[in-house]
């Protein structure tokens, strides 16, 4: 089984890249974030075509997020039951006997602002639910995008990011604190090439120059761990026109 996470920061926009990358990486689930789209507008027949069966759960404008699946999906859950929330950013579905959840964590704007403060409230709650969905569910993956990289060689520059929103120790502390459920990052499962990220600012040149950060992950119960046999970062959507400023991360399950 292969799975993967995207945030297409628009699928009204990316639509032609998703059914272009899928047609090309059949992945067997993909979990998708930044949808922004209503769920009335979402394009479930162009999907549908493609060979995927669908759950989504959208909103105008902003967030949004989705999961694909070529296997039937199962016992579809809206949003974080320990948290109610207006903005739609956490699904989960079981597929092939696995527990799924697609995560688009808060950016948080800026350390120390009010989505800060939301954001780590968010998290807090997270964690909660992900006591029990694994509680539930040996076989549990939660994929997306945190808004969070892990450690310094996750960041092009640390010493310009420290402290910083994505990179501060409030928002790391918190990402560890799932990671000390139990939960494993499937990236570094392996060892890895240096500099590797998932997401790269529109300006300045950041995608070319590398400047990055890695804050897109597929996170892994220890029984789905140990049947990891690998995980990479697709940078080639990248450099495809009108991109997504993120690229794709994809698992590979035995």
């Amino acid at each position: 089984m292969k799975i993967a996470t995207w945030n297409v920061n628009s699928l009204k926009v990316r639509l032609p890249h998703l059914l272009q990358w899928l047609d090309t990486n059949p992945v067997d689930v993909l979990c998708i974030q930044e949808t922004k789209l209503t769920d009335d507008k979402f394009p479930l027949a162009e999907i549908n075509a493609a060979g995927y069966e669908v759950a989504f759960s959208g909103q105008k404008t902003y967030n949004g997020v989705a999961i694909l699946s070529r296997l039937p999906i199962g016992d579809v859950v809206r949003n974080n039951p320990h948290y109610p929330d207006e903005q739609q950013r956490l699904l989960a579905a079981t597929i092939g006997g696995v527990r799924f959840i697609c995560a688009y964590v808060p950016n948080g704007q800026a350390v120390g602002s009010d989505k800060y403060a939301y954001k780590l409230a968010w998290l807090a709650a997270l964690q909660e639910w992900v006591r029990a969905e694994m509680a539930a569910h040996p076989q549990f993956a939660i994929l997306g995008d945190y808004n969070i990289a892990p450690e310094d060689r996750d960041v092009h520059d640390p010493a310009e990011w420290a402290g910083q929103i994505h990179c501060s120790e409030p928002e790391r502390e918190a990402l560890r604190a799932l990671f000390g459920q139990g939960l494993a990052d499937a990236f570094r499962l392996f060892e890895q090439p240096e500099k590797q990220y998932s997401w790269w600012d529109y300006r300045q040149m950041a995608f070319r120059r590398n400047r990055g950060l890695r804050i897109d992950h597929i996170l892994l119960s220890p029984a789905l761990a140990q049947r990891c046999t690998a995980c990479t970062i697709d940078r080639e959507t990248r450099k495809w026109e009108q991109p997504s400023d993120h690229a794709p991360v994809v698992a590979t399950l035995d």
